[in-house]
């Protein structure tokens, strides 16, 4: 990152990432639910000088606070609160977001309020929606349900290989950036992951709703990304999501999983062209003027080659 900002959204103090701080365009882009703003080093600096990106730590992640209140602050309420506050403070009234896993959903939300729909100008779903594999979703909720610790670093960088072998990661100086940028140290000296372990609790607190009622209120143009392999995302929820947004353009990456890094060309600069072409601005309903995308690419999917 070339700045961070620190920002006091009730007791908590939240840590904004931020690259390229004098660009002329701004993408807000938000982490998933174990993983910091960190994650978006090599987006950002694939995406351009022209983009400023703003990678906030979600509380008890990367170098935010952790809440003393669990039950009231790990919470999609709470985090759409914060991203609100995100947004007053660089003093955005419209963004693009980029959003992974936890951070689609939160851009998904806030597309969808009332209160806050205007302020997202267009939004990308990186191997999230509003419908989510059952299995997939009890596979999160019972890995960060437990406390880890390992008495070496190897042993943490070999189990952070191990847990986000989907990610698509390839290269062993990645895998050594991601476990340096993921370890915490405990007082005994052994090793952890860097973030609170009682993130886990949004799965017991926050109440669950019918997100196909916010998708079909979201008004801004969409793209979603998907994994090849997604254990949480699937192919047929791609194709029930464009029932009632045939304008959804979407981008596949083979031989990944959960969720893509967006770390590389074959991601960054199909995201990279949604956020920069002119949009249509119809209605998503409306199917009497053929949307941008399909002018672009006929009926086909965008594909990404690794």
């Amino acid at each position: 990152m070339d700045a961070l900002t620190l920002l006091k959204v009730r007791e908590l103090e939240i840590a904004v990432r931020v690259w390229n701080p004098d660009a002329p365009r701004t993408v807000i882009a938000w982490h998933g639910l174990a993983r910091h703003g960190g994650d978006f080093d090599d987006f950002a600096r694939q995406l351009g000088p022209e983009w400023r990106v703003l990678a906030p730590d979600t509380p008890g992640r990367g170098l935010s606070s952790w809440s003393l209140y669990p039950a009231h602050d790990y919470l999609y309420s709470h985090y759409m609160t914060i991203a609100e506050a995100v947004l007053d403070h660089f003093q955005l009234e419209r963004v693009a977001w980029v959003g992974t896993s936890m951070g689609g959903l939160l851009g998904l939300l806030l597309a969808a309020d009332k209160d806050t729909a205007s302020r997202i100008d267009r939004l990308v779903l990186n191997d999230v929606g509003p419908e989510l594999e059952a299995d997939g979703m009890t596979s999160l909720a019972s890995y960060f349900a437990v406390p880890h610790r390992f008495t070496r670093f190897s042993e943490l960088e070999a189990e952070l290989r191990r847990h986000y072998a989907d990610f698509g990661i390839e290269d062993d100086d990645a895998w050594r950036r991601l476990a340096l940028n993921s370890a915490r140290r405990l007082p005994d000296g052994s090793w952890t992951h860097h973030f609170d372990p009682r993130i886990g609790e949004q799965f017991i607190h926050d109440t669950p709703r019918d997100l196909w009622n916010d998708w079909r209120a979201i008004q801004c143009p969409v793209m979603v990304v998907r994994g090849g392999a997604s254990t949480l995302l699937s192919a047929e929820s791609i194709d029930k999501m464009r029932e009632s947004r045939p304008d959804l353009v979407s981008l596949e990456v083979p031989e990944c999983g959960h969720a893509p890094m967006l770390d590389r060309p074959s991601q960054v600069e199909p995201i990279l062209d949604f956020l920069t072409r002119p949009m249509e601005t119809s209605s998503p309903n409306d199917a009497s003027r053929a949307p941008w995308w399909r002018r672009l690419f006929g009926q086909r999917r965008a594909s990404a080659a690794e």
